[in-house]
């Protein structure tokens, strides 16, 4: 029998966990043209959220089409204008033949190279020449309001790991020409989301970037306990299982409502429970996940200088303060200003995550593992 949990790919469908508010937003916002960025930790759902939400609005909305577009492996200005061009011409094409005419329509000044695969239906690519993007740029960033008014649709263009692209070389004049361009569209809104919080917020709320009140920023909440519970006991019982609603708000709790580990964990409990779920079980299979995590977990450790790891220690202690005196002395952090770098730094490589209540873990099962690594 298949598990009903997902992790390691989108949860869609019946593994996707309710958030009916945030896609009620989502839909709302981008069909009537207002840009939404949204922002969460990785593995909180996001992805699967946008993708979740957009499949409803258009199945609601049949003038919508919805180009998703994920940047985490760009590495070029140049790719990534290739990459969006054939995202948006394939996201409002409805096959090859189609996806060659509009290419040749919309595109024809830039004398497009088209390649077709063994398989026309996703063997598809868009090759430029680098000097026709310079000369382009814009051209090719109105693309999808040039579609849209020429066929009387609406576009939704979604972006992945949004962030990412600031990490370009060219990026301050792309992402000078991604504004300029995209705020005078009419017909085509803009989700654009990543996980890299800091980063984000610096892309879009900070008045001197270009991208400042570009649109709505949203950042996502954890789902909600009783929402997991209920979903945890229905996917047993709907497989033949057994598990109370204490037991089930235990896996929540293990995790601190990961939604990664939330799936992952109730899917280890899942696959070992013949009949009926018990506490002993759930704490196998928490263990199972703590081993199977345990080379990633000392390579990062290895990783950091030794104040960082100081800096770790001193959180999971529970100290908030970490720039007084006292507590840069006790876990020996150093100065001020080494203790601002590495607290940049940890959260640039995902472990520490800058929220209202402090600097917390970002993984809670790497924080239980830490914890009982170092806390003497």
């Amino acid at each position: 029998m298949d598990s009903p949990f997902q992790y390691g790919k989108l949860a869609m469908g019946a593994t996707f966990v309710n958030r009916v508010h945030e896609k009620q937003i989502l839909k709302n916002n981008l069909y009537s043209g207002i840009n939404t960025m949204l922002i969460s930790p990785r593995r909180w759902g996001k992805s699967s959220l946008v993708k979740e939400a957009m499949h409803e609005l258009m199945a609601e909305r049949h003038d919508v089409k919805v180009c998703f577009l994920d940047v985490f492996t760009i590495r070029s200005e140049a790719e990534f204008y290739q990459t969006f061009a054939q995202a948006v011409i394939k996201a409002t094409s409805n096959n090859w033949e189609t996806w060659i005419t509009h290419t040749k329509e919309f595109l024809k000044a830039l004398s497009p190279q088209i390649t077709i695969g063994t398989d026309p239906m996703t063997d598809f690519s868009i090759g430029f020449e680098i000097h026709q993007i310079k000369e382009n740029e814009h051209e090719l960033l109105n693309l999808p309001e040039k579609i849209a008014v020429a066929k009387g649709m609406k576009i939704i263009v979604c972006i992945d790991e949004f962030q990412n692209l600031a990490g370009l070389k060219d990026y301050e004049h792309l992402e000078g020409k991604m504004r300029s361009t995209w705020q005078h569209h009419q017909h085509v809104s803009y989700c654009l989301y990543g996980s890299k919080r800091h980063m984000m917020i610096e892309i879009f709320n900070s008045s001197s970037k270009p991208f400042y009140r570009f649109g709505q920023i949203m950042f996502l909440a954890k789902i909600d306990k009783q929402e997991w519970v209920s979903f945890i006991v229905s996917a047993f019982k709907h497989t033949g299982k057994n598990i109370t609603e204490e037991l089930a708000g235990i896996i929540v709790e293990k995790v601190s409502s990961h939604s990664w580990y939330v799936q992952q964990l109730s899917h280890f409990v899942w696959s070992i429970t013949k009949e009926t779920v018990t506490l002993e079980i759930i704490d196998k299979a928490f263990q199972q996940i703590v081993d199977t995590n345990l080379p990633l977990y000392v390579a990062e450790c290895e990783a950091l200088s030794i104040s960082q790891l100081n800096i770790l220690i001193a959180i999971a202690n529970n100290e908030q303060t970490l720039t007084g005196a006292k507590v840069m002395t006790k876990y020996k952090l150093g100065t001020p200003q080494n203790v601002t770098k590495n607290k940049v730094i940890l959260q640039q490589k995902d472990i520490l995550d800058n929220t209202p209540q402090g600097f917390l873990f970002l993984d809670p099962v790497f924080e239980y593992w830490f914890k009982k690594e170092y806390i003497k």
